[in-house]
């Protein structure tokens, strides 16, 4: 009889205490289950330091302490569990002949032992919501491999700080602009370099372009109130005429009609003397409509956005129709079909009120509403051959209407090209001529810049960024859902260590 190796001192045994049977459930054959039953022997161990007085021998391959699956089927249940989580996995293995619960395949994912870490030359780390807006945890990748070594369970520097400290070995830590993970670094390894993450720049960046814009729209509402008066002086009947057209239809509506209703009930209550939670409860209103009708002086104050105080959708089509209606279509029911293809999802009445003044007569010049702010921000961040002939144009026209944009426009441009072209050496000769420029918004994003200067640096010259462990993060988000709601941290983690 060949000797069995104790599997707690090592040593070999060959006194045979008692035999058993042992059933194991093995993989499908032809879809049908399959049972493997055998006779194992129970050994004594004969080494007297040895904590172990029996134990039973396994087979290579097939058995394990503790198992009613043979490796290969707990082997492909691990597979399975790791790719669809819980019950999709059970549906899935019962197609396979292995009938198993919810429950079993994620406690086989927790039993899975943590795969090794090893040395960690470049480091990404990022946080992701557990839940969003209250608790959130932190990623950490290898950079070269693009694997996730560890998952922490939240994203305080002092964590971070701790586990950086735990693993020695790491020279370059990628990272967004968030402080905690900057101060995290610099306190586990001060030795290493830190890299800020381009992408997070040129996002920070459209913010504060954002502000600089819609702090400066006002000059662009002007250049095109210059441009719509000079259009009315050169046929002001027809031009004013649509355009009161267009406001008394927008006073018909049924929303302004529903409104112009409501205050008139709410402000007849109030002259009863009726406070505002039981006008709430007798009109059956939302808290805040309540107070917004209460202490309304005017109807306008309510249905502003309604009339010819705000743009109107037809706005940006205006253009077309004046066109379209001097070549010589009146029909204003194909105009009214010729817009919605171009996107305009108003009604018929709304075109038929603008274009009615018009006939038996020529459609004055069309000034186009003014462009929003976050068209302006697109334009301005965009790559000029990015941009059609006509966006071209407006930026052109905004460009020269308002000086602070133009050189808003141009900054952007520089620092696009220090991204994309990895130059960070121009970095602080862009930071100096941004200060040079009347621009509040975005002195405030280069004081950042300075305060995270050796990192941003990094960023702008290395090749390294964190767009690797954003795919990372997308990926945690889809095996949370997929495991709806026994998605713990310890289960993510697994998930995210073994796939």
């Amino acid at each position: 009889m060949s000797p069995v190796t104790c599997p707690e001192c090592g040593e070999p045994a060959t006194r045979v205490h008692d035999r058993y049977w042992r059933r194991l459930q093995d993989l499908a054959c032809c879809g049908r289950p399959v049972q493997v039953v055998l006779q194992v022997r129970r050994l004594i161990c004969e080494n007297p330091a040895c904590v172990v007085a029996t134990f039973a021998e396994q087979v290579d391959g097939l058995t394990a302490r503790h198992q009613r699956r043979t490796t290969g089927l707990r082997s492909l249940l691990e597979q399975v569990a790791l790719a669809l989580a819980g019950r999709a996995g059970s549906r899935l293995a019962r197609a396979l002949g292995a009938i198993v619960s919810r429950c079993t395949l994620i406690r086989l994912i927790r039993a899975l032992p943590d795969p090794g870490i090893g040395t960690v030359a470049v480091l990404g780390v990022d946080d992701w919501a557990k839940r969003r807006g209250q608790s959130y945890a932190s990623v950490l990748l290898d950079m070269d491999t693009h694997r996730v070594i560890d998952i922490l369970p939240d994203r305080e520097a002092g964590t971070f700080a701790q586990w950086l400290r735990a693993h020695p070995g790491v020279r370059l830590i990628c990272r967004d602009r968030a402080g905690g993970f900057a101060l995290g670094s610099r306190e586990g390894v001060p030795d290493a370099q830190q890299v800020a993450d381009r992408w997070h720049m040129w996002d920070d960046l459209g913010d504060y372009v954002k502000k600089t814009v819609a702090a400066h729209h006002g000059c662009i509402k002007d250049h095109y109130a210059v441009l719509k008066q000079t259009a009315a002086e050169q046929a002001p009947d027809p031009f004013r005429t649509a355009g009161q057209a267009t406001a008394e239809h927008a006073g018909n509506r049924v929303r302004v009609v529903r409104t112009r209703q409501r205050y008139e009930h709410v402000q007849k209550l109030k002259a009863e003397g009726m406070r505002i939670a039981a006008i709430q409860r007798e009109l059956r209103l939302a808290p805040g409509t309540a107070r917004r009708y209460f202490h309304a002086t005017s109807i306008d104050e309510l249905v502003a956005g309604t009339l010819a105080g705000w743009p109107s959708m037809l706005d940006d089509h205006k253009p077309y129709l004046h066109q379209r209606w001097n070549e010589g279509c009146t029909n204003i029911q194909q105009l009214h079909n010729e817009v919605k293809a171009l996107g305009f999802r108003g009604s018929y009445g709304t075109v038929y009120a603008y274009l009615r003044p018009f006939k038996g007569k020529a459609a004055p010049p069309a000034v186009p509403a003014p462009p929003k702010v976050r068209h302006i921000t697109s334009w301005i961040r965009r790559r000029p051959d990015n941009l059609d002939a006509d966006e071209q144009l407006k930026l052109k026209e905004i460009r020269a209407a308002c000086p602070h944009l133009d050189a808003l426009r141009g900054h952007v441009e520089e620092f696009a090209k220090m991204i994309t072209g990895l130059r960070g050496g121009r970095l602080d000769a862009w930071i100096a001529a941004v200060r040079t420029d009347d621009l509040p918004h975005l002195h405030a994003f280069a004081n950042g810049l300075e305060r995270d200067h050796a990192a941003v640096l990094s960023g702008l010259t290395l090749p390294y960024s964190s767009g690797a462990v954003e795919g990372k993060v997308a990926k945690l988000k889809f095996w949370k859902r997929l495991m709806f709601g026994r998605a713990n941290l310890d289960l993510l983690r697994k998930m995210a260590l073994w796939n």
